[in-house]
């Protein structure tokens, strides 16, 4: 049986940490939470997830400065990192990919299409393991 993926979600919305967790454990992930940026970096260091889904407008420390310290760190920047956020202007998507996330998801959003894209990003970053295998 294949080991579970663990995925790190970050919100300071415990009810929206609560909506991430439990659709993505009845998926049959395993799931840790963060509540700031600060504790997100914490939990990266510690956890070792698979993916993080991570909220940009978050006390202690914003989402942008995690998604930077994920990319400049060479233990994760390779770390698939889904936006998930209330912004939805222009610029904040083009912000988000300048500083190297995968996907940009909005709220309010669907469970099913957080689900999908979860699935496909590990997915895409197994199929980088077996290549890299090789």
């Amino acid at each position: 049986m294949p080991e579970r993926k663990k995925i790190l979600a970050v919100d300071d919305d415990k009810f929206i940490v609560m909506v991430i967790r439990v659709n993505l454990e009845f998926e049959g992930y395993e799931v840790v939470e963060a509540y700031d940026g600060v504790q997100a970096l914490e939990m990266i260091e510690s956890e070792n997830p698979d993916l993080v889904v991570l909220d940009i407008m978050m006390p202690e420390m914003n989402g942008w400065d995690v998604l930077s310290r994920i990319r400049e760190n060479p233990k994760t920047e390779d770390l698939p990192v889904i936006m998930l956020t209330a912004l939805a202007q222009d610029r904040d998507i083009e912000e988000a990919t300048l500083r190297g996330a995968d996907v940009y998801l909005t709220k309010p959003f669907e469970p099913e299409e957080l689900i999908l894209t979860v699935k496909r990003m590990l997915a895409m970053s197994d199929d980088q393991l077996i290549l890299e295998e090789e």
